[in-house]
């Protein structure tokens, strides 16, 4: 029996949603899937960003565009377009997106379409903005009251309201920049065993990478992927714990590396050692 032209749309948009799934990076909360983690654009251009609702009930997600600056302790701090700067105004101007509000059935995904347009005359540099993907929890019917039993005050419910953020950036021009290591430190405490150090960047643009530490006997005693360090800061302060099983190792000489991801090219970004006691 040959399969109707909608249900070979729907089996073709879930393979596609898979397979974006399974071949970038993805971000889970609640109940939706987001692929990939980050978006960069070069000029002008478009992009796509694939929505998957893994849970077992429908749910609705509204989509928004927002500014954020970052942190020496790498959190984030929301900034209201009244007092967004220059760049980060032009960032909000050059950026649509569509849909805005998306309803997925269990299993279902769906692409959200960015579209970037500079205007005459923008400078070179790498422009940012974070696009908000947030549940809309379904209205819930209040429990009818028994008109028998006392009064006993106001009852709340409170109810998760889940939400992923990914950063779309926009470069323009030959933007250069690197990256170093400093100040690396193994602290002891009663919650555990810390290694902190110091990612410095330099340049026009952001580093992207992941944080690898080795034991003098090739251990790996952290491997932390997704370090950036955004424009705004030119160092970022990291406290990395160490499991217990592998303190013992982190005596000695330890080697740390900041590398690209191995998905893109992996190359050394900067290198330190260090020796505990």
């Amino acid at each position: 029996m040959p399969v109707p032209r909608f249900a070979r749309r729907l089996t073709l948009a879930l393979a596609m949603g898979a397979s974006l799934a399974a071949a970038a990076p993805a971000l889970a909360q609640g109940d939706l899937l987001v692929a990939p983690t980050r978006v960069v654009i070069n000029n002008a251009g478009s992009a796509e960003v694939v929505l998957s609702n893994i849970g077992t009930q429908p749910a609705t997600y509204r989509i928004s565009a927002e500014l954020r600056r970052m942190g020496e302790d790498g959190d984030f701090t929301e900034i209201a377009e009244a007092d967004a700067n220059s760049t980060e105004k032009a960032a909000l101007s050059m950026i649509t997106f569509a849909p805005r509000r998306i309803t997925l059935l269990p299993g279902q995904p769906q692409a959200v379409r960015i579209s970037i347009r500079p205007p005459e005359g923008l400078p070179d540099g790498e422009y940012r903005v974070h696009l908000n993907f947030r549940a809309i929890p379904p209205a819930v019917q209040a429990d009818p009251a028994d008109p028998a039993a006392p009064a006993t005050g106001v009852t709340i419910k409170l109810i998760p309201v889940y939400g992923i953020t990914i950063p779309v950036f926009v470069r323009r021009g030959r933007l250069d920049a690197s990256a170093s290591l400093a100040n690396p430190q193994l602290i002891r405490s009663a919650s555990g065993a810390f290694i902190e150090l110091d990612v410095n960047r330099t340049g026009a643009r952001s580093v992207y990478g992941e944080l690898i530490a080795k034991a003098a006997d090739g251990t790996v005693l952290f491997d932390l992927r997704g370090v950036a360090v955004y424009p705004e800061v030119g160092t970022r302060k990291l406290r990395i714990p160490v499991p217990p099983e592998l303190l013992p190792k982190a005596k000695g000489r330890v080697t740390i590396e900041y590398r690209e991801l191995p998905e893109n090219g992996g190359a050394l970004l900067a290198q330190t050692v260090a020796t505990f006691p």
